[in-house]
């Protein structure tokens, strides 16, 4: 199975990329939705988190994401905290549905995660990609995509790490900054068949 690691700022154009990938019948492992499937549903991971930050479940009985953000966004120590706790989780389960997709027999997969080198899911990869774009477009793109005022949006864009770091640890890079988004497709495309070319080539 050819395994893609795709990774890059927020507003970039990751999901272009990812539905070329489902288009060609390769699955896609989304790293926040698998996080979010954990804290709703797994408790061994809530258990861990109420340990360390206090009770947080909400009148449902489930962990309210809220409460859990009002505790760790003011202080830096309990936001490492909780990266790790729910880094280490989503790294478990994300390896057991990489497997699960290679029993299956599947061809082509792919890791969508922000932090896909932090994580170590990188080491997992045939490849990995880094999806950037210029820093105006990223801005106009969460603010359509979101309803959130301009300055909100580039304290988002700034909070994360710059492209560079995206492109030195990744094998490919894909910029986006075509006029359409169409364009943007069909470069995604392209990009997409050299890397399963030159991937066949090496195994």
């Amino acid at each position: 199975m050819i395994l893609i690691g795709i990774t890059g700022p927020t507003g970039a154009g990751k999901t272009t990329l990812l539905r070329e990938v489902e288009a060609l019948g390769g699955a896609v492992i989304d790293c926040d939705a698998v996080y979010h499937e954990l804290l709703e549903h797994d408790p061994s991971l809530q258990c861990e988190l109420e340990r360390r930050f206090g009770p947080l479940r909400g009148e449902d009985g489930a962990i309210d994401r809220k409460r859990l953000g009002t505790i760790v966004f003011g202080d830096p120590e309990k936001l490492a905290q909780l990266n790790a706790v729910a880094q280490a989780a989503t790294v478990d389960r994300t390896q057991a549905l990489v497997e699960d997709y290679r029993r299956q027999g599947r061809a082509l997969a792919t890791i969508d995660a922000i932090a896909l080198v932090e994580s170590g899911l990188d080491r997992l990869c045939s490849a990995t990609v880094a999806v950037t774009a210029p820093p105006e477009v990223r801005v106009r793109r969460i603010m359509a995509r979101e309803g959130i005022p301009e300055d909100y949006a580039w304290s988002r864009v700034r909070a994360q790490k710059p492209e560079e770091y995206f492109r030195r640890h990744c094998s490919y890079a894909l910029v986006n900054d075509c006029a359409s988004a169409e364009e943007f497709s069909v470069r995604a495309r392209a990009l997409l068949q050299t890397i399963l070319q030159q991937t066949t080539k090496e195994v």
